[in-house]
């Protein structure tokens, strides 16, 4: 490592860890500054002061502010939900420089009108959106200004939300890249989500879709696709209806897994980590890699595309079949068929007397306990399921409860 490109910390002492005063001058985040000594391969260099900057710092080489990591296949990228960026700017743009991140998203940056001389970041472009008329919120995205891009303006004509969408061009040969931020409010309500949900199902219509941010719904268990709550779960048709996939894996706040990287395109995202706090942020910042040249998912799952499907021929097929032939004799009750918008089936048909409940019931048969139980094939296909739900061995997938950020 190149030390003289690394911001000096003043006021250490031999011995001593970097103070307060020092991380503010140094502008180092709480990711970068945790000791590290005991990893293996930590770098053993000595700063001026006599204080093992290896220990500190994480070994990997400077990026100069003028030299763009993106000339490689893959774009590397931060996002961070900051809980407030007034004394968290410089800590940023230190690990900007260390790690040679091309894009930055921030939600929850707090940032107003006063904020506009102290928020630029040298070598980058910056695309912002405050929260209008109450404190907190707002959005940001830091692009390497040597990536081609340009803001997009999704149903603009609606109420306004925290989020935002830019364009990066691809490279030739590739196609570009849509890249959006969102901050959902845990008190946002059904209007402003639906809202929100038809701007990502306008974006999710390109080829290449990556969407950050912290969208508030702690209760979604991932690995089962399930929820507690209907905004969670709407959420979660929203997800589905647009082919997305959710690619963070780990909880980043409090074990809830509250900020999430969604894209449209498998093996467009990866290196998925997490990499620590940004200052004395709760939520755990999320590095990942964008692949400008996309691999080839090597998948062995045969999938549908739904976007070309012709729905409404689909419709009018279904409309030409003649259901009452066509169910006859299938040993159901055809009054529940209700396909083609007839009448609804009688009550009687649907609810049936107490007395037909327990003739039937006196009529059931009745198995070696002498207990009223199942036909012989019922018991047999009984068995059959338990049988190889032993054989699973009873795994139970359960997420933990959480809570959501503030």
């Amino acid at each position: 490592m190149l030390w003289d490109d690394v911001p000096r910390l003043e006021g250490w002492g031999a011995g001593e860890g970097p103070q307060p005063t020092a991380q503010r001058r140094a502008g180092c985040t709480t990711a970068c500054l945790k000791p590290r000594g005991d990893e293996p391969g930590a770098p053993d260099a000595t700063g001026t002061n006599g204080v093992t900057l290896g220990r500190y710092i994480k070994g990997i080489p400077a990026t100069p502010a003028n030299k763009s990591a993106s000339s490689g296949a893959q774009l590397k990228c931060l996002y961070a939900n900051a809980r407030s960026m007034g004394n968290k700017q410089e800590e940023l743009e230190a690990c900007v420089r260390l790690q040679g991140y091309d894009l930055i998203g921030i939600t929850e940056t707090w940032w107003d009108s006063s904020y506009d001389w102290s928020v630029g970041m040298e070598g980058c472009r910056l695309f912002r959106k405050d929260r209008q008329g109450r404190r907190g919120g707002g959005i940001a995205l830091y692009v390497n200004d040597q990536l081609e891009c340009m803001e997009l303006h999704l149903g603009m004509d609606e109420e306004p939300k925290e989020s935002l969408w830019v364009r990066i061009k691809g490279r030739a040969g590739v196609g570009d890249i849509i890249v959006g931020v969102c901050y959902r409010p845990p008190d946002q309500g059904d209007r402003a989500d639906e809202a929100l949900y038809r701007q990502i199902g306008a974006a999710s219509r390109s080829q290449a879709l990556v969407l950050m941010g912290d969208f508030n719904h702690p209760d979604i268990c991932w690995r089962d696709n399930t929820a507690e709550h209907k905004q969670s779960r709407r959420f979660l048709e929203c997800v589905d209806d647009n082919f997305l996939l959710q690619v963070t894996e780990e909880p980043t706040r409090r074990g809830a897994m509250l900020d999430l990287v969604l894209t449209n395109k498998e093996g467009l995202v990866g290196n998925v980590k997490l990499k620590g706090s940004l200052g004395c942020s709760d939520h755990e910042m999320v590095e990942f890699g964008i692949l400008r040249a996309a691999r080839r998912a090597c998948s062995k799952l045969t999938t549908l595309d739904f976007r070309r499907a012709d729905f409404g021929l689909f419709r009018d097929l279904l409309g030409r079949i003649p259901w009452d032939k066509a169910l006859e004799g299938r040993g159901g009750p055809r009054q529940l068929v209700n396909i083609q918008g007839s009448a609804p089936p009688s009550s009687g048909a649907m609810h049936p007397n107490k007395e037909e409940v327990r003739q039937k019931h006196q009529e059931a048969p009745v198995d070696e306990q002498g207990a009223p139980g199942q036909s012989q094939t019922q018991k047999g296909s009984l068995q059959r399921v338990e049988a190889r739900a032993g054989s699973l061995g009873g795994v139970q997938r359960n997420c933990p409860s959480s809570q959501g950020s503030g």
